[in-house]
């Protein structure tokens, strides 16, 4: 190590040890202030890993959790970035964090990675596996459409050639790109596969990267992922070495269901969180770890912070639940469908930098479906609590219903006084950083993040 990346590890390490013993944790400040004295210092401190890269649009951060807990089942020192941080400086900052592996011996780091960075991470530490959950349209501002997106990955995957990619076979635009590395697929089996169907008109990735031709569809699982196949050039769905083999019950608190004949339950609900689990468990396999094992990993993961986080505030079971997109708004409202008890829904909208300064992504989301459910009462709120608002006027939510509440603060308060046990949080990432931050100072939250 170089005299300026010791210096500019030595100041990040003790930036971290002061703002998590003096001012609450922070989670990219030694990151930023360590490449600021070395820009290369990542190359150095993540040298001794054996790196596993989780990317995509939705459900990174459970996946690379359930990756870990996998893990766990094999090996002791895995690094990860817990808290979601997934840029540069983040990452940098778990590093900074991590126990520094033993003398001869390369310990695993499993990082989540936001997919603008995934070549910027990859050009200090080679990954030896990337894993891709999908990709759907996600902040246009910051990443563009589609296809610019996954751009941005494979940018970064062609600079590790000799890394495997572990990628969800049901999504097209996965198989639509020639890549040196080795690739397994993964996805969902439901034999006899015999169908035609095609998705909605307004679905992201739907035409065949071949030709062109809209694709059609054995059977779809939400969103464009599917058994999926082009009539007209004969492009189709790769073959996959894991498989969900059946999905025998889902709840907004869990789901079960096999994977290749075996048998899983994890303590979250929503189709979406299958994927994430089927991800973790192709990655277990991949290294080694047996399905005995990957069960006893899925038995003791919790519920994971802020993505699907139940709280108890004054007796009200509170579930905080990220949105940031379409399609993951729509899994959420397939979630609380599925949902047997009556429950209160409020929906929390910001439009900072990390959530995506454009809103007009609630438009698509399927809120008109709500007013069907047996919702008791609807609260808005955020910085952009009048477009969420409006959205939900529009969708039917009827006036006598509904109230308004921008400060998160009287959200919380509010909630005390729902007239049902169970209350669900739909929040923007800010929106839900703050409500976190919020409920923790009341002591609702203990030891978070």
């Amino acid at each position: 190590m170089t005299l300026r990346s010791e210096l500019a590890t030595l100041a990040g390490r003790s930036s971290y040890w002061f703002l998590h013993n003096f001012m609450g944790g922070g989670s990219s400040l030694p990151g930023k202030i360590t490449t600021a004295i070395d820009p290369d210092v990542l190359q150095e401190i993540g040298k001794n890993y054996e790196v596993i890269i989780v990317s995509g649009t939705n459900g990174k951060t459970l996946t690379t959790a359930l990756v870990v807990q996998v893990l766990k089942e094999k090996y002791d020192n895995i690094v990860t970035n817990k808290t979601g941080s997934n840029m540069v400086q983040g990452i940098t900052s778990t590093f900074l964090e991590a126990k520094r592996p033993t003398r001869g011996k390369k310990g695993i780091a499993v990082l989540e990675v936001d997919e603008a960075n995934v070549k910027p991470i990859v050009e200090k530490i080679k990954p030896k596996m990337f894993v891709l959950t999908n990709i759907f349209r996600d902040q246009l501002d910051r990443y563009g459409e589609i296809y610019t997106t996954y751009q941005k990955i494979l940018d970064g995957i062609k600079l590790a050639p000799d890394a495997v990619v572990l990628a969800n076979g049901d999504e097209p635009i996965f198989h639509s790109k020639e890549l040196p590395n080795p690739q397994v697929y993964y996805g969902f089996s439901n034999e006899p596969a015999t169908g035609d169907m095609k998705a909605a008109p307004n679905t992201d990735g739907i035409l065949c990267p071949v030709c062109q031709h809209l694709l059609h569809y054995h059977y779809i699982v939400y969103a464009n992922l599917g058994d999926y196949f082009c009539p007209n050039c004969g492009f189709q769905r790769p073959d996959l070495r894991f498989k969900v083999t059946d999905v025998s019950e889902r709840t907004p608190k869990d789901s079960k269901f096999a994977i290749d004949g075996n048998q899983y339950e994890i303590g979250v609900g929503g189709t979406y969180n299958i994927y994430n689990a089927l991800a973790a468990y192709a990655v277990g396999r991949e290294v080694g770890i047996q399905p005995d094992q990957i069960r006893h990993a899925f038995d003791n993961n919790q519920r994971l912070f802020g993505r699907q986080e139940e709280i108890n505030v004054e007796g009200k079971d509170v579930s905080i639940i990220l949105v940031k997109n379409p399609v993951g708004t729509n899994q959420v409202i397939d979630l609380l469908a599925t949902e047997p008890d009556s429950f209160s829904f409020i929906g929390l909208l910001n439009a900072e930098y990390a959530d995506g300064i454009d809103t007009s992504w609630i438009w698509d989301g399927e809120f008109e479906r709500l007013p069907a459910m047996d919702i008791k009462q609807f609260e808005t709120g955020g910085k952009r609590y009048k477009d969420i608002t409006f959205r939900l006027k529009v969708a039917g939510v009827p006036d006598d219903k509904h109230t308004i509440q921008p400060d998160l603060g009287q959200v919380i308060e509010d909630i005390k006084h729902m007239p049902t046990q169970k209350v669900y949080i739909l929040a923007t990432y800010t929106a839900m950083m703050e409500m976190r931050a919020r409920l923790m100072k009341q002591g609702y939250i203990k030891g978070g993040k």
